[in-house]
């Protein structure tokens, strides 16, 4: 029983808090339920009869009173495991001293059936709200979906998706040019770059900001410097193969996320060439590969645990006992991370 609570012979109720506290039970009901609107004098009253009481609200009935679970539901379908669990990992982080569980939602971004496959979801689980990770989040439809059954949403992304409300954002092209720059500073001319998926906005925001980097230094950008990947170790690795196999060779690679930067320095193991002697190579994500790796991988740190504690108090911030950041927050930088991958260009190109 909490302190101060008062000694009953049975569980109070919602009315005895509503009659100790001298408000009718709709306007308890609203206190526990986090609704907007209430004045802080009559919230704390409420709250003082709660203690007061030793009143336990009931899950299933303020489900019930709600139309929806205590759940919010992670919807993505994105290749990169890492990149979801850290995101996971700053939702739970964001309700861990709540009510609310999370549920996690793999979709078929490819499939024609995927809105009506979400719908169907969101009709059975009746959450209280969905965040929605790319590349599935850079899809408007999937925002009006949510908004005609009625269902809270946040959409994640590399730029601007939705209004503020419905928005969580980084800087990846700032970040990414930041890095290219690092590169050019350091004496590199000779800058190829592994592409991240077609159709995901983080890709084309990361290849944007390198293409500012160089095209602000005068540098040259040959078609062949560019290679295709998929956020995916393999497709690092064969992305390295061509890269590495031109004549001149660059001399530095930049690679839209760690995996693949990982797979491009297989490819330089493979011809016998040493990292950042004869190659520098810089990632993005800072995701664990980033240590995991020989030597340590200069980086991008993109803030995707920080990400996922913003779009949960974005959604259900009125259930949260405590917020890190304001309820206007949007954007959260990406930051570049120097570690041991990068050195001047060797001297005989």
């Amino acid at each position: 029983m909490p302190p101060g609570a008062l000694q009953t012979t049975r569980k109070p109720t919602i009315n005895d808090v509503a009659s100790h506290a001298g408000v009718s039970k709709k306007t308890v009901s609203r206190v526990i339920n986090g609704s907007p609107g209430l004045s802080a004098a009559t919230q704390e009253k409420v709250e003082q009869a709660i203690v007061a009481l030793g009143y336990v609200p009931n899950p299933q009935a303020r489900a019930l009173a709600l139309g929806r679970n205590f759940a919010i539901v992670l919807l993505h379908d994105n290749p990169n495991a890492q990149t979801v669990q850290n995101f996971e990992r700053g939702v739970l982080d964001a309700i861990r001293e709540s009510e609310l569980a999370l549920m996690v939602r793999p979709v078929d971004r490819r499939s024609p059936a995927m809105l009506d496959d979400i719908a169907a979801f969101l009709q059975q689980q009746r959450p209280i709200g969905a965040i929605i990770l790319p590349p599935i989040s850079e899809r408007d439809e999937i925002g009006e979906l949510c908004r005609s059954m009625g269902v809270r949403f946040v959409r994640v992304g590399s730029a601007a998706l939705d209004d503020d409300d419905h928005s969580v954002t980084s800087t990846d092209r700032i970040a990414v040019t930041e890095a290219c720059r690092l590169l050019i500073a350091t004496g590199h001319r000779r800058i190829g770059f592994v592409r991240g998926p077609q159709g995901f906005r983080s890709a084309a925001e990361r290849e944007l900001g390198f293409h500012a980097a160089l095209e602000a230094a005068g540098l040259p950008v040959p078609p062949d410097y560019c290679a295709q990947g998929d956020y995916r170790f393999e497709s690092g690795r064969s992305a390295g193969r061509l890269l590495l196999g031109l004549d001149p060779r660059p001399t530095a690679i930049f690679a839209s996320n760690d995996e693949m930067a990982a797979g491009v320095m297989h490819a330089a193991f493979e011809r016998n060439l040493q990292i950042p002697r004869d190659l520098s190579l810089v990632g993005f994500d800072d995701s664990p590969t980033a240590t995991h790796v020989w030597p340590s991988l200069t980086t991008v740190r993109w803030p995707i645990r920080d990400m996922g504690v913003l779009a949960a108090e974005k959604l259900v911030g009125n259930f949260l006992p405590k917020r890190r950041f304001s309820s206007d927050f949007v954007h959260l930088p990406s930051e570049l991370i120097e570690r041991a991958s990068i050195a001047p260009p060797p001297s005989e190109t």
